[in-house]
């Protein structure tokens, strides 16, 4: 293990490269990962799909929080309350997704447009 990583806990160190395109533009990226897991526990394979998996969930849940439902200007700030909001707004991201929706921002206005469609969703859930 190297000298400069200074988790007690990390067995492991690798390297991903990742091509990324924004703006039209191909960038390769190089990240680094530590984990706990041994070679022999997390091998390249597994340590991609970890990644893999990371992301999918960065873009389908974190990033839908951040833009469509523009969590990051709440001014809710104080006790349980970003904790509970954060929980509603994943459970209607669950719950529109289960009901077969793919843009979250199209489907919260297809149900704002109606006020029965809130409720029929929660009660067919």
């Amino acid at each position: 293990m190297p000298t400069w990583v200074e988790f007690t806990a990390a067995a492991q160190v690798a390297q991903s490269r990742r091509t990324v395109t924004r703006k039209g533009k191909r960038t390769v990226e190089i990240v680094y990962l530590i984990t706990s897991a041994d070679a022999r526990t997390a091998p390249p394979a597994i340590l991609a799909a970890w990644v893999q998996s990371h992301w999918e969930i960065e873009n389908r849940l974190h990033w839908v929080r951040d833009v469509t439902f523009d969590e990051d200007r709440s001014q809710i700030r104080t006790g349980n309350a970003p904790r509970i909001m954060a929980a509603l707004r994943n459970t209607v991201i669950t719950l529109l997704r289960l009901a077969g929706h793919h843009n979250i921002a199209a489907a919260l206005r297809h149900h704002a447009r109606d006020t029965g469609r809130p409720i029929n969703l929660l009660l067919t859930a």
